[in-house]
């Protein structure tokens, strides 16, 4: 948008790749986005924090909150990078407007706003906003550059001003509010995106039961313009680094204003037992899953991405692997960090989907990489000891699955057999 941009992190291995042009994440066109500006010398890295600073009109803070074990945020790292602003605020280095993009709870900005004045010296100028942001894993630099809305929240109509000259370029509504409605938004929005996951989950077991197509209902559901199509699509579950830890975030933060939110607390319920109900549907079909040959395609807790927190596959390679299932796993770009967070197991991860399958008497989809809907199934027959397809993403077509041999099982929907001969 034409501003110029100084990034900062402590970790010195990014910032060096970062530096050659290289994305040290798998985030479709990211990479060409960041030797594009690099070369047009918009665009610089650095471990320096007092000279992004000084040299900066506007700072960001976009650092990890994760959750604790009670479902709280940690935000130690909000609070260290606000002590390292303030220590790097002068009364010469003139007025600055500290942004708050990490998810936070609610009155986090007052205490960032706390923290500066108490590490900073005498005279300096500047305030606190929050913008969330609203980025998708796997799609975040066309949500970037195509945003639904852009929240602003401050107390302060001159950091305002400032906030809407760095957005002027956007075409999108710019929301103002106040410091802590803005901070609530995010919070409130992710928690009920994955309310709506966990309803139509829900709903999925219920279509099960009853023989109905829980695609069908949810299309029924998505035409309803209150309603929408997003976020009804059945399958595993929920995961990934926001809307666990969000869930959890909301709650904690109601708990703590005395409101108990005991909605999301059925949300969570509902979200775990969804893995669960697939599971038992698996150790149905097999019997045991002891010495069983399982394989599973897809790590990554969604598409176009390698990020494998609080992946629903993970969960479910783990649980295969305690129960003594021969797993093996297969994902596009997610191998190498599921090899780290599978490690204590017997897991086995390939570097090939086809040699995935060898042998196996299940195929479990578990993310919904387009490669898997476009593969060779009379290949995968080929290879397979039993032609058995679970698919947790409801990814595949039953009839073109079952004309090359398969019975198909999927979430909501009926399960479909071959023909007998």
């Amino acid at each position: 948008m034409g501003h110029n941009v100084l990034c900062v992190d402590n970790d010195s291995r990014k910032i060096t790749m970062l530096s050659e042009g290289k994305c040290p994440i798998y985030e479709p066109g990211l990479e060409e986005l960041i030797q594009r500006n690099m070369a047009e010398k918009r665009l610089n890295f650095t471990s320096d924090i007092a000279r992004a600073v000084a040299e900066s009109d506007v700072v960001f803070i976009a650092v990890p909150t994760p959750p604790q074990v009670d479902g709280s945020v940690d935000l130690s790292y909000i609070e260290e990078v606000s002590r390292e602003i303030a220590e790097s605020l002068t009364s010469s280095c003139g007025y600055k407007v500290i942004v708050d993009k990490s998810t936070v709870p609610v009155s986090t900005g007052s205490k960032v706003m706390q923290t500066i004045k108490t590490y900073a010296s005498e005279g300096v100028d500047f305030d606190v906003v929050s913008n969330p942001e609203f980025l998708r894993e796997g799609c975040a630099v066309s949500d970037l550059l195509h945003p639904d809305r852009i929240v602003i929240g401050s107390d302060s109509p001159r950091a305002m001003k400032v906030m809407k000259q760095v957005y002027q370029s956007f075409d999108a509504p710019i929301l103002e509010t106040d410091l802590h409605s803005a901070e609530l938004i995010k919070h409130a929005a992710n928690s009920f995106l994955a309310l709506k996951i966990s309803y139509i989950n829900a709903v999925s077991a219920v279509c099960e039961r009853s023989g109905a197509d829980v695609e069908l209902v949810a299309a029924g559901l998505g035409l309803d313009k209150r309603i929408s199509s997003h976020f009804l699509r059945a399958g595993l579950g929920y995961g990934g680094s926001c809307f666990p830890k969000d869930v959890k975030g909301f709650i904690h933060i109601s708990d703590a204003l005395g409101v108990p939110f005991d909605l999301l607390k059925e949300v969570e319920r509902i979200n775990q037992r969804q893995m669960e109900r697939f599971l038992n549907r698996i150790r149905e079909r097999l019997w045991v899953l002891r010495n069983k040959k399982i394989a599973v395609w897809g790590l990554a807790f969604k598409q176009n991405t390698d990020d494998i927190r609080e992946s629903v596959s993970i969960k479910l390679c783990r649980r295969m692997d305690e129960e003594q299932a021969i797993v093996r796993a297969y994902d596009p770009q997610a191998a190498a960090n599921a090899s780290r967070g599978l490690a204590d197991t017997h897991v086995e991860i390939c570097r090939d989907m086809y040699e995935c399958v060898r042998d196996a008497e299940v195929l479990v989809i578990a993310t919904e990489w387009e490669e898997f809907a476009c593969a060779d199934f009379g290949r995968v027959r080929e290879l397979m000891h039993l032609p058995v397809i679970f698919d947790g993403r409801n990814l595949l077509e039953a009839e073109s699955v079952v004309r090359a041999g398969f019975e198909y099982h999927s979430v909501g929907r009926r399960s479909a057999y071959p023909a007998k001969n």
